[in-house]
């Protein structure tokens, strides 16, 4: 009779085991599909626009409006200025050399800053200067 119990016994508990393992498989089964859901918003956040940054001049502005069109290399490109870069299309006019961040939001360029930037005939000037400092220095010797 002791060895039935004892057998009895193990045959319980091997039982109460096996029905535990049993249920880990199926709580595991419902975690693996949310997985892949996880992954997507992850991957949504990683997705911020891209910023872009393009020099080029002034054709067009509406400070009013927050629009700019600036012309680089033979393509014009239409802005929308966001509320921080309105302050700055005031300051700006055509003809001006502007160098603007923007990114690209529903179809839309959004400029996020505007810099007016030195003309190529400004630039050459202070070259102007320096080699007048080397004639300067040659005559002294």
């Amino acid at each position: 009779m002791k060895n039935a119990l004892k057998v009895l016994v193990v045959a319980l508990t091997t039982l109460a085991f096996s029905g535990v393992s049993f249920a880990q498989e199926k709580k595991a089964t419902p975690a693996t599909p949310a997985a892949p859901a996880t992954e997507k918003k992850s991957e949504m956040k990683s997705e911020k626009p891209k910023t872009t940054r393009i020099t080029g001049e002034v054709t067009s502005v509406d400070a009013k409006a927050g629009t700019l069109t600036v012309k680089a290399k033979d393509k014009e490109t239409n802005l929308t200025a966001d509320t921080k870069a309105k302050g700055a299309l005031e300051k700006v006019k055509v003809s001006d050399m502007v160098k603007v961040s923007y990114t690209e939001k529903d179809g839309k360029m959004v400029a996020s800053s505007i810099a007016k930037t030195e003309t190529k005939a400004k630039t050459t000037k202070p070259e102007e200067k320096k080699s007048d400092m080397t004639e300067k220095k040659t005559e002294k010797k």
